[in-house]
């Protein structure tokens, strides 16, 4: 298999981050994933990826601190500029919007918002530099559409669309590429607890999606030579969104 580089995923030790991981790995990217701290999920995902051959680092930090996300991400990119980043990191903190807390609203935004801001300026300017790099956003319907219950992370997601199209169009002319992934409702852990019979009459699919359906998209966004799809948002979301 020939070697692509490096794939840095952010928020990639389980769930739909794993699944990424993995996924980049079987094409042929050396694989460093974050997480807040390493869990048995994260060994797993690691030891899955080194099992196809693949090299792969576990990096550590809070992405609501401003300044441990940047030290661990410029001690990263003292040693190597990844060819692919993406931004996966998410949390949620429902609520009604009305009875919604300023922690709640905070919590979601530093993670899911300002956390793309402090990891991914650092790479961003590296690959500029590099004249070459893609960077591959996974948002959500939700940011798409809305949703009750979720302002703050409906907010937090949209805003994760916004930033993207405006960098793609910062930054296209510099051979570095942008692009949105957006899933439904995918059967993870995040999403356990949701009521399916309510929700899959709105999926004309009629189901929920997996994980690995969403890395597939990720996968041909990151490694696809023959590649024109610039500043664009690509939902994976079984038609609930039409």
């Amino acid at each position: 298999m020939m070697d692509k580089g490096t794939a840095l995923v952010i928020g990639g030790s389980r769930g739909i981050g794993g699944a990424i991981a993995v996924k980049l790995a079987q094409l042929g990217f050396d694989i460093v994933f974050s997480c807040r701290e390493v869990s048995e999920a994260a060994l797993s995902t690691r030891d899955e990826i080194l099992g196809q051959g693949r090299n792969c680092e576990i990096i550590t930090f809070d992405l609501a601190d401003r300044n441990a996300s940047t030290s661990a991400i410029n001690e990263l990119l003292a040693r190597l500029t990844p060819h692919v980043a993406v931004y996966n990191a998410g949390i949620t903190r429902d609520n009604l919007f009305a009875l919604m807390s300023e922690q709640e609203w905070a919590e979601v935004m530093r993670v899911n918002l300002d956390g793309f801001f402090y990891a991914f300026q650092p790479v961003v300017f590296n690959m500029i530099a590099a004249k070459r790099g893609r960077v591959i956003v996974v948002s959500s319907a939700s940011g798409q559409a809305g949703q009750a219950g979720q302002v703050n992370y409906s907010a937090s997601k949209a805003g994760l669309i916004g930033a993207a199209k405006a960098l793609a169009k910062e930054i296209g002319r510099k051979n570095v590429f942008v692009n949105v992934v957006a899933p439904g409702v995918i059967e993870t852990e995040m999403t356990s607890a949701m009521p399916k019979d309510k929700i899959l009459p709105l999926i004309p699919l009629g189901r929920f999606g997996r994980a690995d359906e969403v890395a597939s998209i990720v996968g041909f966004l990151a490694a696809e030579e023959k590649m024109y799809i610039h500043g664009q948002v690509i939902g994976v979301n079984g038609g609930l969104l039409i």
